[in-house]
């Protein structure tokens, strides 16, 4: 069957990109872009794209299937800016903005730390990292806040290896190099609450503690049945003592009226 080939639409920009204004729409809708503005202020100069806008565009980038910043230069090309009403920032850009989350001295600190035979080191976050940790907590309080109430809070934490072929990239104990991030999710709620970035070489069992005690101190206060899952990792004596300090005499002040806690451990 033959056609007819109508270049009347020559000029209309085409994306196979058109649900993106919808992610927009949520990140919006939840006051996330005010919660940036709260909680990260990295921006030394007030002319271009705000600290929510770039935060926005790393959405954009993992949502498309972005695998680097240079895809960022493809989006760019691909009628992007005129679904969201404004341009993503250039590669380069988006790079010195996440390289304001890493600190060296902070790193150096870490190495300092290391015990005799230990290899794999846990640096502190700076103020912006821990900003940013802020309005992921300012998240998981607003959708728990518009969804159906949940007393019970099952947080689960694991840590997951990550291959990697940046130089940077330390070996990991599954093989090969990568990273090792650690993630505490709200079960319930399937919702990460909190989170710490690790080197590959860092165990799972390396102080395992930081993660949960963030992730508690981030449940919202409709939550007042705690429960707590993790695998052999998890069997930390720190760890337990605080799980079992913070039933009768919580760190971050007084529990809710007629909290329960749970505490279970698998394998």
């Amino acid at each position: 069957m033959g056609f007819d080939d109508d270049e009347g639409h020559a000029e209309q920009g085409l994306t196979g990109l058109a649900g993106i204004p919808v992610l927009l729409q949520a990140f919006g809708s939840l006051d996330l872009p005010r919660s940036v503005a709260r909680h990260v202020s990295i921006k030394q100069r007030q002319r271009g794209l705000d600290e929510a806008s770039y935060v926005e565009s790393f959405l954009i980038l993992n949502a498309a299937g972005g695998e680097c910043l240079d895809d960022i230069a493809h989006l760019r090309q691909d009628g992007v800016r005129e679904l969201i009403g404004h341009d993503l920032p250039s590669p380069e850009a988006a790079r010195k903005f996440l390289y304001r989350f890493h600190d060296e001295r902070l790193i150096e600190e870490a190495q300092q730390r290391l015990l005799p035979g230990q290899v794999g080191y846990i640096p502190e976050e700076n103020q912006a990292l821990e900003g940013l940790g802020r309005v992921n907590t300012d998240l998981v309080r607003e959708l728990a806040r518009r969804g159906e109430p949940r007393k019970m809070a099952t947080l689960d934490l694991d840590s997951t290896a990550i291959e990697s072929w940046k130089k940077e990239a330390r070996p990991a104990y599954q093989g090969g190099c990568g990273y090792q991030p650690m993630l505490a999710l709200w079960a319930e709620m399937n919702a990460i609450v909190a989170d710490e970035f690790r080197d590959g070489n860092v165990p799972a069992l390396q102080e395992p503690l930081r993660v949960a005690r963030r992730a508690f101190q981030s449940l919202p206060e409709s939550a007042t049945e705690y429960y707590f899952r993790g695998d052999s990792a998890c069997y930390d004596k720190q760890l337990m003592n605080w799980l079992r300090a913070y039933c009768h005499a919580p760190v971050s002040g007084p529990m809710p009226p007629g909290c329960v806690w749970r505490c279970s451990r698998t394998m």
